[in-house]
């Protein structure tokens, strides 16, 4: 009888995120178990390596959300290691976690992407706040979006209305990075549509997801559930589903993203797919939506959802 393969789930942190992953990482372990893994869930802390040495993991799946998880650090931390692991190598996590660069590198890809500005914390300290914050209502009008340059869960986000608000928009979001991105607003559908590469080179799109909420998809829309309601494929045309999938599995690649990603978008009334952030490591909640599309899939091909986890983790073995 071959011995099942033992999973290191890294998860936890001290990070603005570490709730949300503690809860994908109990989640991912659950879906390895079922598929007849050893899946052991470990915190990131100062004892990580000497677990990670103890327990000698074939496969690392690092579920660090946000900073030291998708900005690249984790996975050099598992490179000098040795360790093969799930999801996509630092260079990679690097080039999506900071939005304006993803941003950029989208919208030479000929991806519609909105109009931003990226400021840092110094130059307003520099220049003055309130000349800048003129430009900002000038250059962008209202509703304007002020977010974190990098980060996830929707932390430090601000859809602002009136000039008023937009001093408090730029403190909420300096909180969480000391760049801000200023983002033009698009009004539309949300849709999420998540990435599985499990053969290199061939990313394919899952069912996009459809999110509805009262408001802002804040922290507490995304996690608490019964505040969204969600639509699995997305309520749109056969035509459109299929470019938001274009679009996600561009990103995918031009991103260097690997294994699993989830590209977030706005489709306008004019039937444009606008891309919003991209995640080299998507949330694995109950509510979360990479998991919702998973099991879709997984119905639509008549196979349990824990499969395709474990085609991820065998997948990290080979590439």
């Amino acid at each position: 009888m071959t011995t099942p393969r033992t999973v290191a789930i890294l998860a936890g942190g001290l990070n603005h995120e570490r709730d949300v992953s503690i809860h994908s990482g109990r989640r991912v372990a659950g879906a390895l178990q079922e598929a007849g893994y050893h899946a052991k869930v470990l915190d990131v802390d100062s004892n990580l390596l000497q677990r990670l040495d103890a327990i000698e993991p074939d496969v690392v799946w690092p579920l660090i959300h946000g900073s030291t998880g998708e900005d690249g650090s984790l996975q050099d931390l598992l490179e000098l290691i040795g360790l093969p692991y799930v999801g996509t190598n630092a260079h990679g996590s690097r080039l999506g976690f900071q939005k304006p660069v993803a941003g950029t590198m989208l919208s030479r890809a000929g991806i519609a992407v909105p109009r931003s500005t990226s400021l840092p914390q110094s130059l307003f300290r520099e220049v003055g706040a309130t000349a800048i914050l003129d430009l900002v209502a000038l250059r962008y009008g209202f509703p304007v979006v002020i977010k974190p340059a990098a980060g996830g869960s929707a932390l430090g986000v601000s859809i602002v209305k009136e000039a008023k608000d937009l001093p408090g928009a730029m403190v909420d979001s300096f909180a969480y990075c000391d760049r801000v991105l200023i983002e033009q607003y698009i009004a539309g559908s949300e849709v999420a549509v998540s990435v599985l590469e499990t053969e290199q080179g061939k990313p394919f799109a899952l069912p996009p997801v459809e999110i509805v909420t009262n408001g802002l998809y804040d922290y507490d829309a995304r996690y608490n559930a019964g505040r969204s309601e969600y639509f699995v494929p997305a309520r749109l045309s056969d035509d459109l589903l299929a470019m938001c999938m274009d679009v996600a599995v561009t990103a995918h690649r031009e991103l260097h993203f690997r294994h699993i990603s989830r590209s977030d978008l706005m489709v306008d009334s004019h039937g444009v797919p606008w891309f919003i952030d991209a995640n080299s490591a998507p949330g694995m909640t109950q509510t979360s939506l990479l998991p919702q599309a998973v099991a879709r899939y997984a119905e639509e091909k008549d196979m349990a959802p824990s499969d395709l986890y474990s085609q991820i983790v065998e997948a990290a073995l080979t590439f």
